[in-house]
């Protein structure tokens, strides 16, 4: 009996002034599937480092596509998501019979049939796992930007719009990993 590979698919970074969102998609080996799978949002740090551990590597295939600032400003942040989503499901070393992505939307051009699933980082698997590496990879890549750009915090707060974050920004104007787009950046979007 052949089993037909799912891809789960998810993002993390939607909300925040700076930094890309990450986009994950894992097709996970239905005989070793990791134990306490859930929406990355509702697990600690240390549960996702423990769980991306695993899924990385017990996973079948897992890939990873960005949408950073440019192509926020470009293509607006649904369109910039779903956008790295398709990316990310083509990236694929294994072509999967579908995509289950979390949310509303399925990705225009995916390489696969697909099928949104409003709260599906809580309620399937893959997902699940595809929520964890995006969110515990981004948070990597913020602390990294932390330590490239000190006086901004990121790796506390991640890019979200925090006092501290605020407050940053306001003292030393934006760095090209902020979108100028949102809120409180759009002054020096039309500044410049």
């Amino acid at each position: 009996m052949t089993v037909k590979l799912i891809a789960g698919v998810d993002e993390a970074g939607r909300g925040p002034l700076a930094g890309p969102v990450a986009v994950a998609a894992v097709i996970l080996d239905p005989a070793c599937i990791p134990s306490g799978l859930d929406d990355s949002k509702v697990l600690s740090e240390a549960e996702r480092d423990r769980l991306y551990a695993e899924i990385m590597a017990s996973s079948l295939c897992v890939t990873l596509a960005y949408a950073g600032p440019a192509a926020i400003a470009r293509l607006n942040i649904r369109g910039a998501t779903l956008d790295a989503m398709r990316r990310a499901v083509a990236a694929l070393a294994l072509r999967p019979a579908a995509a289950l992505i979390d949310g509303r939307d399925v990705p225009p051009g995916l390489s696969c049939p697909g099928r949104a699933l409003v709260d599906g980082d809580a309620l399937e698997p893959a997902i699940s796992a595809a929520s964890i590496v995006a969110k515990v990879t981004r948070d990597r890549l913020m602390t990294a930007l932390g330590a490239q750009y000190p006086l901004y915090g990121f790796e506390r707060h991640k890019g979200y719009g925090t006092a501290e974050h605020l407050a940053a920004i306001g003292r030393h104007g934006p760095t090209p990993h902020h979108r100028l787009g949102f809120g409180p950046l759009k002054a020096w979007a039309t500044a410049g």
